[in-house]
């Protein structure tokens, strides 16, 4: 998959990165990720996941904006209050690069539509705001062998790791009762960017074979005190996701 010259010219400085160059773009155009619901992490995500040059974004969340999304939701601005977002989000980011295929799906992940929602992807990026729908997503990437980059937060906090089937723990193993859901979140909206563009970080790390990836791991960030804490968290063994025999032999291919 080549390059073109407006392409070369758009992504030459980060193309200048250690181990990334046109062979690690190339990669990224090739590569399709989906956006899991496209909120204060989604936004932001998707944004970056544009401008790195993903050749295709696939965006899933079933609401419209609301006047009270707009302090983190930054594709939503005053004029588009009622529409739906994966529509405001398509045409924004379709403006912002050419170049890339933005898709948009107005429907809310359940276990009974996941496989047809989010189909075959190279990575999915966390932008829910619900343990219940996190969860669906989570089991479908495990069975699916597909890397699912986490993240969650609130107020000031959040917290972060990256699941690659086979090589760590899944989400399930992490939190292996369901947290408690919260109708409102407190959140600053610069708390869901700072994630969103980890996540993206990781994303572009697993496409294109660079640096050290969150597998094991879970970053912990405390904005308050603005600590930066990473964690080692490991694969249960008799979690209920990941530890089947036919999930073992589906990801050791």
């Amino acid at each position: 998959m080549d390059l073109s010259l407006s392409e070369l010219e758009r992504y030459k400085t980060q193309m200048l990165i250690s181990g990334w160059n046109v062979e690690g773009q190339k990669k990224l155009k090739a590569a399709s990720v989906a956006v899991a619901g496209v909120g204060g992490l989604g936004c932001p995500a998707s944004i970056y996941l544009t401008t790195v040059g993903v050749g295709r974004v696939l965006l899933i969340d079933n609401e419209k904006f609301e006047l009270n999304n707009l302090n983190r939701q930054i594709l939503g601005w005053q004029e588009d209050v009622g529409k739906f977002k994966v529509e405001v989000a398509r045409e924004k980011l379709k403006a912002l690069n050419p170049e890339i295929r933005v898709e948009a799906i107005v429907a809310e992940i359940t276990r009974d539509n996941v496989h047809d929602v989010i189909g075959d992807v190279d990575v999915v990026v966390d932008g829910q705001d619900n343990w219940r729908t996190r969860f669906i997503v989570n089991e479908y990437c495990v069975t699916s062998n597909i890397p699912f980059i986490h993240a969650g937060v609130s107020s000031l906090h959040g917290q972060m790791t990256t699941i690659v089937p086979g090589e760590g723990p899944c989400l399930r193993c992490v939190f292996p009762k369901d947290p408690p859901e919260h109708r409102e979140i407190p959140v600053l909206g610069a708390t869901p960017a700072l994630f969103a563009s980890l996540q993206v970080m990781e994303t572009v790390k697993l496409v294109t074979g660079i640096g050290r990836l969150l597998v094991g791991r879970m970053l912990f960030v405390n904005g308050e005190e603005m600590v930066f804490e990473t964690v080692e968290v490991k694969r249960n063994t008799k979690c209920p996701v990941c530890s089947s025999p036919q999930i073992n032999a589906n990801t050791s291919n």
